[in-house]
């Protein structure tokens, strides 16, 4: 059986968008998650994409959500590709942002993390040009050149039967995405933006079977059985909410639980 799809190209159904539009369109069923609760399908959307919508919704000041460099690549492959795909999540709010020099500082962190995984070499190619893309303020061919990129290191990595890495560079690029735009709910805190704050209920069923996909020996790991827990204590929180009105409360928990997937991630506390 062949590898399902990256998420980026996996649809991504965003309730939040579905209700500025005015809910399903006239004649069509509404689709609904395995818990009943209803949502809008639109199509396929990239991590781009996503930021856009959120950057198109709220007043997003992204330099301030930057972050400082990784620690050193570690040796534990599971855990550098976790924090591989939140640099690559990072490269998607640098583009936002609009600074080339972010841009490139950062993808000198990509470069290292790629090297730890054995495709430093395979990549180095793209990611010069992305820097140089940056440096030339070419920033619409760099949003393209950085989503393909996300999915050629994907394949790469399931042609040489990484699929655990594959997995969690998926899952560190989306919690990592998660964080950046709770942090953003938070900031601008209204009723109508606060369904943003997970996108939609479907992107955390899809992160959730990104987690299962993980073999058995991954599972029984101390840092991501406890990045399990957490993803399944935010999917209940928003599973018990009303898709049109989640609380400040929700919001604010499920921040606090992405910080601290992050922090687990970077620090190994476990």
């Amino acid at each position: 059986m062949s590898a399902p799809p990256s998420r980026s190209l996996r649809t991504i159904c965003l309730v939040a968008l579905g209700l500025c539009l005015g809910g399903v369109p006239a004649g069509a069923d509404e689709p609904t998650l395995d818990d009943g609760a209803p949502s809008i399908i639109l199509g396929d959307q990239t991590p781009a994409d996503f930021l856009d919508l959120i950057g198109q919704r709220t007043k997003a000041r992204w330099r301030l959500l930057f972050r400082p460099p990784p620690p050193t690549p570690p040796t534990d492959r599971g855990r550098a590709a976790l924090l591989l795909g939140g640099l690559m999540a990072d490269s998607f709010l640098i583009w936002q942002a609009g600074d080339s020099q972010q841009f490139r500082n950062n993808n000198q962190e990509v470069l290292s993390y790629c090297r730890m995984l054995g495709l430093g070499e395979k990549l180095l190619p793209r990611l010069m040009a992305q820097g140089k893309m940056a440096e030339s303020n070419e920033w619409k061919e760099l949003r393209s050149e950085i989503v393909d990129s996300h999915q050629v290191l994907i394949r790469m990595l399931r042609e040489q039967r990484d699929d655990d890495l594959a997995v969690l560079i998926d899952l560190g690029l989306w919690l990592r995405l998660l964080e950046i735009v709770s942090s953003v709910v938070v900031e601008n805190d209204t009723v109508e933006v606060r369904p943003l704050c997970i996108g939609s209920p479907v992107i955390l069923q899809e992160i959730r079977d990104d987690y299962n996909r993980l073999g058995m020996p991954k599972h029984e790991e101390p840092m991501i059985k406890h990045i399990g827990d957490a993803i399944e204590e935010i999917s209940s929180l928003w599973r018990s909410a009303t898709p049109t009105a989640p609380t400040a409360e929700q919001v604010t928990k499920t921040h606090e639980k992405l910080k601290e997937i992050m922090q687990v991630m970077l620090e190994k506390q476990l």
